[in-house]
């Protein structure tokens, strides 16, 4: 990979660091959402919202939609779902491997 492109790829992991923005992405997995009704779901102040959203626009995360005073917010793709559900199998998968090391632990100290 270029320089440029793994400064892309960085950048682009910072943007998903923050569990906010993931909290939001899987919101709009359903379907489009506006600024409001994800204020109403997360129970976030609306400012807040409004930042992340405009973040994962700015990253090509999310699409923005008008309809007279209303922004309406929708996934621009879902492929970064690709990446989270590897990342949660792998999470999933070392948390069964420390079960079992504690578990060994355990019924060996026995």
């Amino acid at each position: 990979m270029t320089p440029d492109l793994l400064a892309a790829v960085a950048e682009r992991f910072k943007v998903l660091g923050e569990p906010t923005r993931l909290q939001i992405l899987q919101l709009l997995r359903r379907g489009e959402l506006t600024v409001t009704e994800l204020v109403e779901t997360t129970g976030l102040k609306q400012a807040n919202v409004s930042k992340h959203l405009q973040l994962l626009l700015a990253h090509g995360l999310v699409l923005r939609r008008k309809e007279g005073l209303h922004a309406w917010y929708r996934l621009a793709s879902q492929d970064v779902f690709t990446l989270c559900d590897i990342m949660c199998g792998s999470l999933q998968r070392d948390l069964a491997a420390r079960r079992n090391v504690l578990a060994d632990a355990q019924s060996s100290s026995s």
